[in-house]
């Protein structure tokens, strides 16, 4: 998936990310708060603060940590409410994961360069399309 559009209102509490298939026509969205909205969109638009904020300070941890995040995955909805996990590799190369909500898991997905992939499990895309 990829992150295809971001609404951000300055009149609503709930700001709204869309995720698009890479490979296909499946598209859904995600309500997400305004921090992490406009952080993404801040890493989007290259407005990239002088200190670390939020995501910038977990993806230096992750590093300083030696572990690199593989990928992120929407792992489930439940009650309209979805779940993600954040998919680490330690420094042995095994496999670690970490509960997240999905909009942090994606403002973390795209403040690396490359953005790390951002995967949906079929039951999501099944249940919401």
């Amino acid at each position: 998936m990829e992150l295809s559009r971001i609404i951000i209102s300055e009149i609503n509490d709930q700001q709204v990310v869309y995720l698009r298939e890479t490979d296909g026509e499946r598209s859904f969205p995600i309500l997400i708060g305004i921090f992490e909205a406009t952080s993404i969109n801040r890493r989007l638009t290259g407005n990239i603060p002088r200190r670390p904020l939020t995501h910038d300070l977990l993806r230096g941890v992750i590093s300083a940590l030696g572990a690199t995040l593989q990928d992120v995955m929407i792992t489930r909805m439940e009650d309209h409410t979805y779940f993600a996990e954040l998919r680490l590799l330690d420094s042995s190369g095994d496999l670690i994961t970490v509960d997240s909500r999905p909009s942090d898991a994606i403002a973390l997905a795209v403040h690396h360069d490359p953005v790390v992939p951002i995967y949906v499990a079929e039951e999501v895309l099944d249940s919401v399309l």
